[in-house]
């Protein structure tokens, strides 16, 4: 994806729906996140054993996210091989992206996703690339 398309998404898609996201403040999937947050995001929190992360109520998975919130961006945190069913919870949510962090690479769930329309990042940090592209 070239950087004015990036740029435009991080622009435009400010719901970013974290799957992965660790309690512990010095996890990358943490401090991502908080970063995302500072920067005006809404982080909503995805992951089955915790209740509250950065203040935000976290939900066991991206399908149990009510209706009603717009989920713009799927950030996953996740092992390649464990990205298949959230690829599959991302479309059924009307994902408009998802997004796989650095060293998450699954080429099979990337082509399910781009042809039930939406946009794929991948093998990226969406701090790095917000920071280099937004916050300079």
């Amino acid at each position: 994806m070239k950087d004015e398309e990036l740029k435009k998404t991080l622009s435009d898609c400010k719901t970013v729906a974290v799957v992965g996201i660790s309690p512990k403040a010095d996890r990358p999937s943490y401090i991502v996140a908080s970063y995302l947050k500072s920067k005006g995001y809404r982080i909503i929190p995805v992951r089955p054993d915790e209740e509250e992360i950065l203040g935000e109520k976290v939900y066991p998975h991206l399908i149990e996210i009510p209706k009603e919130i717009q989920v713009d961006v799927v950030d996953i945190f996740r092992k390649s091989e464990d990205v298949p069913p959230i690829v599959e919870e991302a479309i059924q949510r009307g994902a408009k992206v998802v997004w796989m962090q650095e060293g998450v690479i699954h080429e099979e769930a990337k082509a399910k996703a781009e042809k039930a329309g939406l946009k794929v990042i991948m093998d990226r940090c969406i701090k790095k690339e917000h920071e280099r592209l937004i916050n300079q």
